[in-house]
């Protein structure tokens, strides 16, 4: 890829970029506590860029279903180091998985690129304000609830048109706090506040997202959904993530965020050739 803020987004369209996710948690749902000392998540972000990974994404703070909320202290404690690191020995483009402003400024600040919030804006609008002034890129997610409860009594009426809706009106704040619209990604939210034939549906019907005229990720490495299909532990949800990551590329994403990168980059290229033939 080219230069990191100006063309970090150089390649979309001509084929899919690969996310690779770098948890600095203790309690995330698959690798937490592998990563939480800055040496050793350095090396992960490291090994992650030789296999392939277009954008490091590091995590101070676990979202999956019922984890609890941390300070912004300590969340900055386990992530700007973690950026430094990277920073210093890496070009690779740096995500910053927040949805708190202070911490986004601060990894800004330490060199990340992009800050990928997966409440879209509804847990800290002033999140967009920093991304405005610092000029980097914004993934806005949906979610319904938040991580703590987004798994109780998940209901819609229009999954489709809601989900769009809720994109529509972040796209809409953050365009108005001053984000470029060039630099505003979406993200359905694969997992969270979503039954499994939500995460399906979204997986099939992914293309009409693609009217909200913005580049559309994707995370659904290893997710529980996933697991209930297939009757996998999270260790054992390699090949279903591969699956959902190609049906996901061939409805229209194009970043996928995933732990297995290796492997995924693999499969997409495959897709891409496909899709692209």
């Amino acid at each position: 890829m080219a230069t990191l803020k100006e063309n970090l987004l150089l390649d979309l369209g001509e084929r899919t970029l690969i996310m690779g996710i770098l948890n600095v948690t203790p309690d995330s749902f698959y690798d937490g506590g592998r990563y939480t000392t800055p040496e050793a998540a350095l090396n992960h972000a490291l090994r992650m860029a030789e296999d392939g990974a277009d954008i490091i994404d590091v995590g101070g703070e676990s979202t999956r279903p019922g984890s609890e909320r941390i300070s912004v202290e300590e969340e900055l404690s386990r992530v700007i180091p973690v950026i430094e690191k990277i920073r210093q020995r890496s070009n690779i483009p740096i995500s910053i998985d927040t949805y708190k402003n202070e911490v986004a400024r601060a990894a800004f600040s330490s060199g990340a690129d992009i800050v990928n919030d997966i409440s879209g804006l509804k847990f800290d609008n002033s999140l967009a304000e920093v991304a405005a002034e610092f000029n980097c890129t914004l993934i806005i997610s949906h979610i319904k609830g938040s991580p703590n409860d987004m798994q109780n009594n998940v209901h819609y009426n229009n999954l489709m048109a809601e989900i769009k809706n809720s994109l529509k009106e972040s796209i809409s704040r953050a365009e108005s706090s001053g984000v470029k619209p060039e630099k505003i990604i979406v993200d359905p939210g694969i997992g969270f506040g979503k039954k499994v034939n939500d995460n399906l549906l979204i997986l099939k019907k992914l293309s009409e997202f693609k009217n909200l005229g913005k580049p559309i990720m994707i995370g659904s490495s290893r997710k529980s959904f996933i697991g209930k299909i297939s009757a996998a532990q999270p260790d054992e949800r390699l090949e279903g993530t591969i699956a959902t990551v190609c049906a996901a590329v061939l409805n229209g994403a194009d970043i996928v965020r995933v732990h297995d990168v290796k492997e995924v980059c693999r499969a997409v290229k495959v897709i891409d050739a496909i899709k692209n033939v």
